[in-house]
């Protein structure tokens, strides 16, 4: 497929994302199979611009006055891939498969159009209902905040230090040229162009040898977080398909015992490979029967309980750009409702002195602070852990980041914006 014909699939998918309300995945999926034709390059580029334009959906919009997928699509040209006017007109070209020339008035808004004047929520490409939320965690620079969510996330890997070095491991990953991360002792970054397509990192033989996990950076900072040590009792409350769960492990160098469970038992599914391949020995995965019935016997033996809790995602909006638009209230409100409960649920299972370490992959402060300051009205027992006390784990990366990262009295936030990860949101509370 030539370029413009890529562009003008592209501006199809999107349509059909916005007139059927299809998720974008769905709605590519079916470009894909009534359109043999296309190879993997084809529908990766094309993948590409439809996610892209999801990010910049409103700003897009906002210039060229056009909110349909064409109008998003030229005006993420812009706005995304920073494509000159000229450079867009190639595309937009009129040829037998492209799409329709360029009209004056889109030349006009490519040329002279500016996001100046535009509402945060516009300027910052997120939900007109979620500003309240963004200025209450963010104020005057939610709209940059917003932008950075937008902006397409590297690669990154979290060395498994059960069985390698950084060093060791990006040397094998050498063709791919990663970085070693700002932050994580333990990992790897790669960077990645606008149209390009991921690596496959599951086919690599230092993933396959289980010397690395695909994990952002901001992910494995909340692990490191918790300040998990050999030796300890602790439970991974919502462990999921088990990402910090293995961190975890390595932390604790195989010592002590990491019970992981989930309510989902289907989310736990992709844990047992993942154990086997990265030689953690220290893990029981206790699979529910039903809502905290196998993990009843640990009441009051934990050191440590870790809550990746379930919420609304707005801190991975980098990678599930899609996500943002379908994102409804009712989504908040249930989440809200979740995640106090778990909270109270964990309180349980700590002994004296134990540690909560509250994780969410939101920015948005009713799901991280405010979470955390009824939690801590309603049981007087427990005390905060000092947000910069917390980042000493770093080392001497700990000043900078402390002073780069959103550090309130409740717990650490982590934005694209500032520390250039995932939004994560971290708590340590301690039982007295």
């Amino acid at each position: 497929m030539t370029p413009a014909a890529r562009l003008a699939a592209a501006i199809e998918v999107l349509a059909a994302i916005e007139t059927q309300r299809r998720p974008a995945a769905v709605a590519l999926k079916a470009w894909g199979l009534a359109h043999r034709f296309a190879g993997s390059g084809d529908r990766a580029a094309i993948a590409g611009l439809v996610y892209d334009a999801l990010r910049r959906r409103a700003s897009s919009a906002f210039l060229m006055g056009d909110d349909t997928a064409r109008g998003i699509v030229l005006g993420m040209l812009k706005r995304e891939r920073e494509l000159d006017t000229e450079a867009i007109a190639r595309l937009a070209d009129g040829s037998k498969y492209g799409p329709a020339e360029l009209s004056a008035d889109e030349r006009k808004r490519l040329d002279d159009g500016s996001i100046s004047d535009a509402a945060p929520y516009i300027a910052g490409d997120y939900p007109e209902w979620l500003d309240s939320h963004f200025e209450r965690s963010f104020g005057d620079m939610r709209a940059e905040e917003g932008a950075a969510l937008a902006s397409r996330a590297p690669l990154d890997l979290r060395v498994n230090a059960l069985k390698a070095e950084p060093a060791a491991a990006a040397a094998m990953l050498a063709d791919l040229k990663p970085e070693l991360t700002r932050w994580s002792p333990w990992g790897l970054r790669i960077r990645l162009s606008a149209d390009a397509r991921n690596p496959a990192i599951h086919a690599e033989p230092a993933f396959l040898k289980g010397l690395i996990e695909v994990q952002d950076e901001g992910s494995q900072l909340a692990a490191l977080f918790t300040g998990a040590k050999p030796g300890e009792q602790v439970l991974d409350l919502c462990a999921g398909a088990g990402g910090k769960t293995l961190a975890l492990a390595a932390m604790m160098e195989n010592k002590g015992q990491i019970f992981a469970t989930d309510d989902d038992k289907r989310r736990l599914a992709p844990i047992h490979e993942r154990l086997k391949r990265s030689g953690a020995r220290n893990v029981q995965v206790r699979t529910p029967k039903s809502i905290g019935g196998e993990i009843a016997d640990l009441a009051g033996r934990m050191d440590l309980v870790l809550i990746d809790a379930p919420c609304t995602g707005t801190g991975a909006w980098r990678r599930n750009p899609d996500a943002k638009w379908r994102m409804r209230p009712g989504a908040l409100d249930q989440r809200l409702t979740e995640q106090a409960e778990i909270l109270d649920r964990a309180a349980t299972l700590l002994k004296p002195g134990g540690r909560i370490a509250y994780v969410t992959c939101s920015v948005l402060d009713s799901e991280n602070g405010a979470q955390v300051k009824a939690f801590l009205a309603r049981n007087g027992d427990f005390s905060l852990q000092a947000p910069a006390r917390v980042a000493e784990v770093l080392g001497d990366r700990a000043l900078v980041f402390g002073k780069t990262a959103r550090l309130s009295n409740e717990g650490i936030l982590m934005t694209p914006r500032t520390t250039d990860t995932d939004g994560f949101f971290v708590s340590l509370m301690k039982r007295r």
